[in-house]
């Protein structure tokens, strides 16, 4: 069955462009003209990832990207005509999996399209035991985290993230060993994007985000997954 790709886009020449190529590359294409429309196609037809952009009439992208990440972990790629790091970065930071910046390459775009939803199934080569560390339970087979009982609402990105630290605890790994192992390795994205997702996914895991128990920055060097009891 070819996987369908929700293109929220309101320019006529871009989605017949986007169209054309996913198409191509043998993927089903629903189309929303607004943000409204985008949330509603999410929501009926469940798509399995989102190209969405970020000036879309009635809602926007920002406040799309908002609503279909609290309800789900659906894949999104956010599409922007902001070419400064920190608008790029404010979408990653509303949960969006990846951003392309307009002018684009539709070729580029299916590829990044391809690597989200590689990530976002890549759960089915991780163990399938639970890991168990502390108050936190990460299940690859079902996708799932909890954290004190509570589950935790984690994007493809972040799940994969918190999978490549925690299966191997102590170890500390640099932004550019996370870019390659969770993005792939011709991600054309910036270190920064790692600080970002590791940004959110602490605000989801820890009951401090600014003095984590799980997920700790090694300055100068990355990130390593240790537990920290001595948090409270």
């Amino acid at each position: 069955m070819h996987q369908t790709i929700l293109v929220a886009e309101d320019d006529p020449r871009t989605v017949e462009l986007l169209r054309l190529y996913l198409e191509r590359d043998r993927f089903r294409v629903l189309v929303a003209r607004d943000g409204r429309a985008a949330i509603d196609l999410a929501r009926s037809q469940q798509p399995d990832l989102v190209v969405l952009d970020l000036m879309l009439p009635k809602v926007d992208g920002f406040d799309v990207c908002r609503v279909l990440r609290a309800e789900s972990h659906l894949p999104i790629i956010m599409l922007t005509a902001r070419v400064a790091e920190e608008d790029k970065l404010l979408g990653l930071d509303l949960g969006a999996d990846d951003y392309v910046v307009k002018p684009f390459s539709p070729r580029e775009l299916v590829a990044r399209v391809r690597v989200v939803l590689r990530r976002s199934a890549a759960q089915e080569d991780v163990p399938v035991q639970p890991l168990v560390y502390g108050a936190l339970l990460l299940d690859p087979a079902r996708h799932q985290v909890t954290v004190r009982g509570h589950p935790a609402l984690l994007t493809p990105t972040e799940f994969q993230l918190l999978s490549v630290l925690a299966q191997v605890p102590g170890r500390v790994f640099t932004r550019e060993q996370l870019l390659t192992r969770v993005f792939g390795p011709a991600y054309m994205g910036t270190e920064r994007t790692v600080d970002v997702h590791i940004m959110n996914l602490r605000r989801k895991i820890e009951r401090h985000p600014d003095r984590p128990e799980y997920v700790h920055t090694v300055y100068g060097v990355g990130y390593k997954f240790e537990v920290d009891l001595a948090v409270s």
